[in-house]
């Protein structure tokens, strides 16, 4: 490890066991096999065994801001925790240079029937502060928790906000040479989490190295140097930011993305005079697609199948993002388009000239009706769909602007 490296981790795996009482079975029989100098055999997986992390390995320079990412049960804070010293690993090597202060999760390393302020003294030990260097801190430490009176009262009366002020308080300012950061400060409100980030971009100028795990991409685009994206304990991309954000989230789209779906299989299908029968986003040579490039343009072609002749229709299209709220809403009628539908099989085709949500897969909405709004025909919600964008502008939604400072 040269001098400049501060996290080295080489081909590291950790693996758990399923089952609890197999589990404290394997533990039992593992600590028999060293004291009596034999091998724990801890590199194969055993019955009910799986690989929380599987052949990890990356460095971090000091100084730089590492950001981890994945989906939910990646392995993330697993990892953070053999970086901490909370887990052994398996398998691999972990070396670390310098003092580690870690938020992994709310209330760790408190005592619930002990005051705030006895449960600082306690923490700051945990990170290796002595005493006297707690008392010569601990206004500091409190001025920055903003938790007022409530420093005398039992931690076990603290919300989780103040459970995150308080530990994120003694992890500073026990100057680390390296900080752990789990998804926890999202707990936090917006004035704190602002305070937390000034203070590690002023520690981080000071040399500071940190990691970051957050499901947050604008946190992670705006702070880290380098991402490592894991996936199902494994390593699916380590580097630039903006590209590691980009194959995460494509790789999180193409699960949900299909070219197109036919509702003649779907039970919920409507049983009035006109049905949905098949739906498809297309290009503009009218082939089916799953993603689209930002400000390109796609085709949501609506089929169906009317009993009898209808006459004048509105289509109601409306977007969403993934997860999120909807940000567009119309209907045909808004656009002045009018929408004859007679007996037997058609077609409606909305044509989107330029799609400008970015770098995230958005849910569409339909509904169909007959054009004073007496009577519901169909419906369909949430069909998915992905749309390429740049990941380092952040937003959900790109728009034309022109930068400029007047002074």
């Amino acid at each position: 490890m040269d001098k400049e490296t501060v996290i080295n981790v080489e081909h590291l795996s950790k693996k758990y066991c399923k089952s609890l009482k197999r589990s404290m079975f394997y533990g039992a029989m593992d600590i028999g096999r060293n004291m009596l100098g034999m091998s724990s055999k801890s590199s194969r997986l055993r019955k009910d065994e799986f690989w929380a992390l599987n052949d990890i390995s990356f460095e971090v320079k000091k100084g730089e801001t590492l950001g981890i990412i994945g989906p939910n049960g990646s392995g993330k804070t697993t990892l953070l925790k053999l970086l901490n010293g909370i887990f052994w690993p398996d398998k691999g090597k972990i070396a670390i240079k310098g003092r580690v202060g870690a938020l992994i999760e709310v209330g760790a390393g408190f005592h619930p029937l002990l005051t705030g302020k006895e449960n600082v003294y306690i923490n700051a030990a945990i990170l290796g502060m002595a005493r006297k260097e707690v008392d010569e801190k601990f206004d500091q430490i409190i001025e920055f928790a903003d938790i007022g009176d409530f420093i005398d009262t039992p931690v076990k009366f603290y919300s989780s906000g103040k459970f995150v002020r308080l530990g994120f308080a003694v992890a500073v300012h026990c100057v680390p040479a390296i900080m752990l950061i789990d998804e926890i400060l999202s707990v936090g409100d917006i004035d704190f989490q602002r305070r937390c980030f000034n203070k590690l971009g002023e520690m981080r100028k000071n040399g500071m190295t940190t990691v970051l795990v957050s499901h947050s991409m604008m946190h992670i685009l705006g702070f880290c140097d380098r991402v490592l994206y894991i996936d199902e304990g494994k390593t699916m991309y380590f580097g630039v930011t903006d590209k590691a954000i980009k194959t995460y989230q494509e790789d999180m789209a193409s699960r949900t993305c299909m070219p197109s779906i036919n509702l003649e299989l779907d039970k919920m299908s409507s049983t009035g005079a006109v049905k949905f029968v098949k739906i498809e986003f297309l290009d503009d040579n009218e082939m089916p697609i799953n993603r689209v490039n930002a400000g390109e343009a796609l085709t949501l072609r609506v089929h169906y199948f009317a009993t009898r002749h209808i006459g004048a229709v509105e289509l109601d299209v409306a977007i969403a993002s993934y997860g999120g709220d909807i940000f567009f809403r119309a209907s045909s009628k808004a656009y002045g388009n009018e929408l004859i539908i007679h007996e037997g099989e058609g077609c409606i085709d909305v044509n989107f000239d330029n799609l400008r949500a970015n770098n995230q897969t958005i849910l569409f909405y339909i509904t169909l009706w007959k054009s004073d709004r007496s009577e519901l025909f169909d419906w369909k919600r949430e069909l998915p769909f992905y749309v390429v964008g740049d990941a380092r502008s952040g937003g959900k939604v790109l728009l034309d602007i022109d930068w400029r400072i007047r002074q």
